[in-house]
């Protein structure tokens, strides 16, 4: 485990637990540096004052909010940690609501909180087992960063976890995305309803849900570096213009069947609505060998696979 980024307490009406926040994700993405072309000499940022043009270190470098272009108020550390706010050394809890009432764009990254020594166990674990009990999540607010947020408190694996949320003005109206007015049918609907049921799974694990970028990344580094030829791209699928659209999601099916049979094996398949049998069958060959194409990429990935300080809440 990383090291702790916050040390406070969560406040539970007159019960307080001391605890650690620590980073619950990793960012295993290959960065890069910038480099000067002609000579590989590498190009960095420096902080420089605009008034002394001269570089400053970091010892030298302050807070400050720009009032106008001639006035700066500065901010020190101290000022924001001493902002008169509960919630600026501890978590506070405002309430419990069901998880399934909150919208998931509200929710972003994830930290887990640590019980801080003996005298936390306790109230820890009673919150643990109060809301794995209740099946609900707590709504808490928090001061990290220079900001008040609010966060949403579950548990996983018996240990309690702190997503950061959104506030509700931070979300932007999606109506004005709507498309224009149209009419599907219920046998569209059923045929699409046939589709989710051939690639419903029970994990988010395996080699499906893997970053393929990522290793395509390490291969193209190593084939450089080795001086071997690059990895060659395949042919991008061309997506075809959907003139029938109960025939695409009928061939859409079929080849998650034949997908999921070379796959992980058989799942269960839910047949789709007469209505959609009566129209003409999709060519066999693209059904046949688009899944025999996936899976030797994935053979191919599962051979070359290769292996941040998080951002602030």
């Amino acid at each position: 485990m990383p090291r702790a980024i916050w040390s406070g307490a969560i406040s539970f009406g007159l019960v307080t637990v001391p605890i650690q926040v620590v980073s619950a994700t990793e960012d295993h993405s290959i960065r890069f540096h910038q480099y000067h072309v002609t000579d590989q000499g590498r190009v960095r940022y420096r902080k420089v004052c605009e008034l002394e043009d001269r570089e400053v270190s970091q010892e030298e470098i302050g807070k400050g909010y720009e009032l106008t272009a001639t006035q700066v108020i500065p901010i020190t550390d101290e000022d924001l940690s001493n902002l008169p706010l509960p919630t600026a050394k501890a978590i506070e809890i405002d309430a419990f609501v069901p998880l399934e009432s909150v919208d998931p764009i509200r929710i972003a990254e994830g930290y887990y909180l640590q019980p801080a020594g003996q005298v936390a166990a306790k109230p820890y674990k009673l919150l643990v087992k109060a809301l794995s009990r209740s099946s609900k999540v707590a709504v808490a607010k928090y001061a990290w960063s220079g900001r008040e947020r609010l966060g949403l408190l579950r548990v996983r694996d018996d240990v309690l976890v702190l997503h950061a949320m959104r506030w509700p003005d931070e979300i932007r109206d999606p109506t004005e995305l709507l498309p224009p007015p149209t009419e599907v049918s219920e046998a569209e609907i059923d045929s699409a309803l046939a589709l989710m049921d051939t690639m419903t799974t029970d994990s988010l694990e395996g080699p499906d849900f893997t970053d393929r970028y990522t290793e395509a990344i390490a291969q193209l580094i190593e084939a450089k570096r080795e001086a071997k030829p690059l990895p060659e791209a395949p042919e991008p699928e061309q997506p075809a213009q959907v003139l029938d659209l109960m025939a695409a999601l009928q061939e859409s099916v079929q080849k998650a069947k034949a997908s999921r049979a070379e796959g992980t094996g058989p799942a269960e398949v839910h047949e789709l609505p007469a209505e959609v049998h009566e129209l003409p069958p999709p060519k066999k060959t693209a059904a046949k060998k688009e899944p025999a194409k996936k899976a030797a990429v994935k053979k191919t990935d599962a051979k070359k696979t290769a292996g941040r300080r998080p951002r602030s809440a």
